[in-house]
């Protein structure tokens, strides 16, 4: 794994100067030590050969704090009545680069996507990742109800994708894929299940259902959930701000506390 930066915004003004972190994941080994240190895996450039990842607000479950909400009970009592069974399987080539599977995907990445922003191209870029190692999927009797795409290593899972059958959206089925699969992990005795990003508003779905929430600040692993939700709201607003948050906003995270003296 290597790590490098790329030069962003400057505002001399402010004497703010960013530079955005990245890191080349250069065997699955390096996978677990890649999103402890706060970084996600890039898929916005397809033309990119190489295995980026980029260091992001995102979060995770610390299954050692991990217990059941009642929104998490209540979701699982409402899906109940379609049956639907989970079935884990190594990511197979040929079955996501299948027509079905990628029409399927699609349907469901049209409808939940911003501005087109996940076209086929790059959903058969993110299939064909190497990372990509195992994909959920959910079913019962009758037919293929979502999937969901997985980066499985070690102690950790991510749950990086998923996409269902928008004709249960009424059951709550994106948020009950995400809970089931934590509960696998749980099973499983992984150590960590990553979620993605947590910025604005959107995201506070991921800290409201679930216990055990940890997000990256930037230096750490930080569980306060309080804050979280204040960041988030944050983000909401309109309002951009030339120099980072030590300079700005200065939210509730004490900087110098991995520094401290001893």
């Amino acid at each position: 794994m290597k790590i490098f930066f790329s030069e962003y915004k400057n505002d001399y003004a402010t004497y703010t100067f960013s530079y955005a972190p990245y890191c080349k994941i250069e065997s699955p080994s390096d996978l677990p030590n890649a999103y402890a240190q706060g970084f996600l895996p890039y898929s916005g450039d397809i033309t990119l050969v190489a295995d980026i990842f980029y260091m992001a607000r995102s979060v995770r479950i610390n299954l050692k704090n991990f217990a059941d909400t009642s929104e998490n009970r209540r979701i699982n009592r409402k899906i109940a009545e379609l049956n639907i069974e989970m079935q884990l399987v190594e990511k197979s080539d040929a079955w996501v680069n299948s027509e079905d599977f990628l029409n399927f995907c699609m349907r469901n990445a049209d409808k939940r996507f911003s501005a087109g922003s996940m076209n086929l191209e790059r959903m058969r870029y993110i299939v064909n990742r190497s990372y990509f190692t195992h994909l959920f999927i959910f079913k019962n009797a009758e037919k293929v109800l979502g999937y969901v795409f997985a980066v499985l290593e070690s102690d950790m899972l991510h749950y990086w994708f998923g996409f269902y059958d928008l004709g249960f959206a009424y059951f709550s089925i994106g948020k009950w894929m995400m809970w089931r699969t934590i509960k696998w992990a749980e099973a499983q005795k992984l150590n960590y299940v990553y979620l993605g990003t947590a910025y604005f508003s959107k995201a506070l779905y991921k800290v409201r259902d679930h216990k055990g929430i940890e997000f990256f600040d930037g230096t750490t692993w930080n569980a306060e959930t309080k804050l979280l939700k204040t960041l988030c709201e944050s983000d909401d607003s309109a309002n951009e701000t030339k120099a980072d948050a030590f300079k700005s906003i200065k939210p509730e995270i004490d900087f110098f506390k991995p520094f401290r003296a001893i």
